[in-house]
């Protein structure tokens, strides 16, 4: 999916803290969105996921306006992400069951990416149990099962170890690869959007 921002501005009361003029994000292309912190990289994410609707300016999808049915095609991965109180299987099966797979079908999707994951031993463990490596695993897991064609990542390796850093970003590298999907990750760490985006774009402060 591309996405093409125009005359982006958002304030925060009398403080503005976005102003882009053109952006395109090229579909099928992994791009990083870095800079300091408060610099706006998370609400321009809310912003692009459609969850922030008070600001002025023009965004398309696919040469569209947001819709209900460009909005089923898209999913967020919070740095913190909220899990159901629910097994891990059931957590991720979730975005098929809602868009009618049946369970048969929902299976096999469910096991090939716990198993990318390495989370096979987790499916029947409570999610909102787990750590905060196996959250941000199951997360993902939940994001990428319906093979979304705008995936948007905010900060998803923050505080968890590197070996499930390492894990998390291999994944994006194959989903990206396999699906020809677009994904927009948020990240303060340079080098996870060097080795990660096709892209890399940073924002600055509004002086």
């Amino acid at each position: 999916m591309e996405v093409r921002i125009e005359n982006l501005k958002k304030f925060y009361g009398d403080r503005q803290v976005l102003q882009i003029e053109g952006l395109t994000i090229e579909k099928g292309e992994i791009t990083a969105i870095t800079g300091p912190n408060g610099c706006g990289k998370t609400t321009l994410l809310n912003i692009i996921a459609g969850l922030d609707r008070g600001f002025l300016g023009d965004i398309k999808y696919n040469g569209r306006q947001l819709s209900r049915d460009i909005v089923d095609k898209m999913t967020l991965v919070l740095q913190k992400p909220y899990l159901f109180r629910r097994t891990v299987f059931e957590n991720i099966e979730y975005p098929l069951k809602i868009r009618g797979i049946n369970k048969t079908g929902r299976k096999p999707l469910v096991d090939n990416l716990a198993k990318g994951l390495e989370i096979e031993n987790l499916m029947e463990k409570k999610a909102h149990l787990l750590s905060g490596g196996e959250s941000q695993k199951v997360a993902l897991a939940r994001a990428l099962v319906f093979e979304p064609e705008l995936l948007l990542l905010d900060e998803p390796t923050s505080n968890i170890d590197p070996d499930a850093i390492g894990i998390l970003e291999r994944q994006i590298l194959n989903f990206n690869e396999e699906t020809a999907s677009t994904v927009i990750i948020v990240t303060h760490n340079m080098e996870q959007a060097k080795r990660l985006g096709h892209r890399i774009i940073e924002l600055a402060y509004i002086e």
